[in-house]
């Protein structure tokens, strides 16, 4: 019977990895600080077009924004009223102004409100909103004095 001689710690059929299989440390730390490197200059990138894309929309003001201040009111008054956005959003909307008119339409205190916002811009068109508002303690317009 033939024995054979291992060194301790070692088994047959298993291979030991000298240091020419294996990545040394500061390959691994040179390897992460490119990938970290270019990681952070892509994200860079995306933060820059997306403010570039941020400053390069327009903010025009939404007529929505008096028809909910209006919705605050327990009463109307039949006729227009116009304003500016200064009021209500400090320098957000330098030279917008809006205009509304509050109709009666029903005898039951329902009234209709239009609201335009016009742009500082001449060649831009207005935006339109409107909207029923049911407000019975208002004063009577035009639709209840036609009521027989």
């Amino acid at each position: 019977m033939k024995i054979l001689h291992t060194k301790p710690g070692r088994q047959r059929g298993h291979r030991y990895f000298c240091a020419r299989d294996a990545f040394s440390m500061l390959e691994v730390i040179v390897a992460c600080a490119i990938f970290f490197m270019v990681a952070f200059a892509l994200l860079e990138l995306v933060t820059r077009s997306l403010v570039a894309a941020r400053s390069l929309q327009v903010r025009e003001p939404d007529p929505g924004i008096i028809l909910a201040a209006l919705s605050l009111t327990n009463a109307f008054e039949e006729g227009p009223m116009s304003g500016d956005y200064e009021g209500i959003a400090p320098a957000m909307y330098p030279g917008y102004r809006w205009e509304a008119n509050v109709t009666e339409v029903g005898s039951n205190g329902l009234f209709l409100v239009e609201v335009f916002t016009h742009s500082p811009k001449e060649n831009k068109g207005a935006s339109q909103i409107s909207t029923l508002f049911w407000r019975p303690n208002s004063k009577p317009g035009s639709a209840t004095k036609g009521r027989p």
